[in-house]
């Protein structure tokens, strides 16, 4: 009982580090220029997806 308490806990947590994460990820290349979006190789558009899947983009 205590185990899958402890585990609900932990996959909350996590998936709100992980939230907070991709935001600030989405925050930070929002603020960059469509021409260093391009140097990186990724587009305006192309923003939610590497937030939310990272380098496996």
């Amino acid at each position: 009982m205590h185990n899958r308490i402890f585990e609900s806990l932990y996959r909350i947590g996590a998936a709100i580090h992980e939230s907070r994460q991709r935001a600030r990820t989405t925050a930070a290349l929002s603020r960059l220029t469509d021409r260093q979006l391009a140097d990186i190789g990724i587009s305006r558009s192309d923003i939610p997806s590497v937030a939310a899947l990272g380098r496996r983009y």
